[in-house]
């Protein structure tokens, strides 16, 4: 089967169902894991060139809805008549199901089921782990400076905070991403700020950034030294890889906490071929 993906997070669930040999074409974003990077490239997510991607002559294209303007790319499958799945996660879960959908159409459901049970299984012992902790800090992940988006309510980031011990200050918000102003984070006042800005590679992002608006030194994150500059890949991308990024989360937060259970993660990777 030729499998064509036109959206990070979906060549991420390809791999690691051990179907890498069987991708023929990427979009300009995907760049793990390294060893895909000869494969052609077909242009950003949002502007993905179809003549080249038909020229691939895919059995299937995995598409996504995780970006306004993506509809485009869809509404053209339809048009040229090309096979497609389409996924839109929100949560770790619904990751989970995309990897059942995907299993299953690419004759991997086996596999699938194996990854599956264990990502549940690392869920629910976080959950029990967290559980157990009297406090929980108040987390700020600001996706973008100008204006401000950061994950609402209804989002894998703030599902991620509670698995870890935390509580996203905008959980309270019932959608999946949030516009904002500065005032409004001040006023919230989170005990840790994650720096992850979509697309931005995090050498380009500084705690210098934030230091310099206006009242940050009203910040607890900032006072405490509680400023990180996050993956952009382990935190924005809905893959498998945002356990990654969960690990990284609850050690930062708690350290040492989560010992036994960020250990499952490294001992058996969820990237290890089955």
């Amino acid at each position: 089967m030729n499998i064509v993906s036109i959206c990070p997070s979906n060549t991420e669930l390809a791999v690691c169902l051990g179907l890498s040999g069987q991708l023929v074409g990427l979009d300009n974003f995907s760049d793990w894991p390294h060893e895909l990077n000869s494969l052609p490239r077909l242009g950003p997510d949002l502007s993905i060139r179809m003549d080249d991607l038909e020229r691939c002559e895919p059995d299937l294209v995995l598409a996504s809805l995780s970006v306004p303007g993506m509809e485009r790319n869809i509404e053209e499958l339809e048009r040229r008549n090309l096979p497609y799945l389409v996924f839109n996660p929100q949560s770790l879960e619904d990751v989970n199901e995309d990897l059942l959908v995907l299993g299953e159409k690419t004759g991997r459901l086996e596999t699938a089921k194996e990854k599956t049970a264990l990502l549940r299984t690392v869920i629910q012992k976080f959950k029990s782990k967290s559980e157990e902790l009297p406090v929980k800090p108040k987390v700020y992940f600001e996706w973008w400076p100008k204006p401000i988006f950061t994950p609402g309510g209804t989002n894998w980031l703030t599902e991620m905070s509670l698995l870890a011990g935390a509580e996203n200050i905008f959980s309270a918000a019932d959608i999946p991403s949030v516009q904002t102003d500065w005032e409004d984070v001040l006023t919230r006042n989170p005990d840790y700020f994650f720096m992850v800005w979509v697309g931005v590679k995090e050498s380009i992002m500084t705690i210098s950034d934030v230091v310099k608006r206006p009242g940050s030194s009203r910040l607890a994150a900032l006072e405490n030294g509680r400023i990180h500059l996050l993956q952009e890949a382990l935190f924005c991308r809905p893959s498998p890889r945002l356990y990654e990024g969960l690990a990284i989360l609850a050690e930062t937060i708690h350290p040492g906490h989560f010992k036994e259970e960020i250990s499952i993660l490294q001992n058996k990777p969820v990237f290890e071929l089955s």
